[in-house]
C-alpha cells in the first residue's frame, strides 16, 4: 500500500497485527480458512419492474389518427 500518510498506515498497523493474532488462534484451534471467489468487478443492475405508468407511455407518443380523421384529412387535402 502506497500512502502519503504514514500517520494512517501506523494507525492501523495495531489493527491488522490483532486480526493477525486472532487469525493465528482461529487456526491453532483447528480452525480452517476457506477462500471463495472473488466477486465480480462490475455488479449487475438492478432488475427493472414490469410496471408500466399509463401517463408516461401517453406523454412520450400521441396517439395516432383514426381512419376517420384520415378520410377527412384526404377529403380536405383534394378539395385544395
Amino acid at each position: 500500500m502506497i500512502s502519503n500518510h504514514l500517520s494512517l498506515i501506523e494507525q492501523q498497523r495495531q489493527h491488522a497485527e490483532s486480526i493477525s493474532e486472532c487469525v493465528a488462534q482461529f487456526v491453532a484451534a483447528g480452525g480452517t480458512i476457506y477462500q471463495g471467489e472473488s466477486p465480480a468487478i462490475n455488479p449487475k443492475p438492478p432488475k427493472r419492474t414490469a410496471k408500466i405508468d399509463p401517463e408516461t407511455i401517453l406523454k412520450r407518443r400521441k396517439p395516432s389518427i383514426t381512419r376517420a380523421e384520415r378520410n377527412a384529412l384526404r377529403k380536405l387535402a383534394e378539395a385544395l
